[in-house]
């Protein structure tokens, strides 16, 4: 199972930043942006393997499922 930030939104936002120094803006002068969005994502095979049972309200709330 993995619980991460989305790379994503991550790759958008660092492209935001990026455009804004050539409008004048210091680097430093930029907040450090903490994520907004997670993703989840639960490989099935490796926790049968491992003898584990996933319970179904955790698989409807990921967003990827390996089977």
């Amino acid at each position: 199972m993995s619980y991460a930030t989305s790379i994503t939104d991550q790759f958008r936002g660092a492209a935001g930043d990026v455009d804004r120094i050539p409008h004048g803006e210091k680097p430093k002068d930029r907040p450090v942006q903490t994520p907004t969005k997670f993703t989840t994502i639960i490989n099935l095979k490796t926790a049968n393997a491992l003898g584990l049972t996933i319970p179904n309200d955790l698989l409807v709330l990921a967003d990827d499922v390996i089977e």
